[in-house]
């Protein structure tokens, strides 16, 4: 079972002139990019996310500002990630139940393996565990 964890994306540039990162199909993201969506002006003491999916991959980027995002996998383990850099993202793979909480300024861009179907989302997280729950 693949893992939340940190993608590097590419950053061309410096500071004289600034920073540029680019995402190629399928070679920092492991996966085809069949959906890209992004929020904003989200209030700080608001928490998004809050579901697993069936199916869906995906890499989330703060394109601005600051996103605390909590994974748990359905074994409890429980791994925080701060994303602050425009340049790293954090892949979420299927089997993860994942939060986010933004600064104000922040923009969360989205890369995602499957467009939106709504039956590909587990919202209630008891159902959650028990759809990954490693039999006895």
């Amino acid at each position: 079972m693949n893992k939340p964890h940190l993608i590097q994306l590419p950053k061309l540039g410096d500071p004289a002139i600034g920073y540029i990162s680019v995402i190629e199909q399928q070679e920092a993201v492991p996966f085809e990019v069949k959906r890209i969506f992004w929020t904003y002006y989200t209030p700080e003491s608001i928490v998004r996310g809050r579901h697993a999916h069936h199916k869906t991959e995906q890499v989330i980027i703060a394109a601005a500002g600051r996103i605390l995002a909590t994974t748990e996998l359905a074994n409890g383990e429980i791994q925080l990630f701060r994303l602050e850099d425009p340049h790293v993202g954090l892949y979420v793979p299927p089997c993860a139940w994942h939060t986010m909480q933004y600064s104000h300024s922040a923009v969360q861009l989205v890369l995602a393996s499957q467009p939106y179907d709504e039956a590909d989302y587990i919202r209630d997280h008891e159902a959650f565990k028990q759809r990954w729950k490693t039999p006895a």
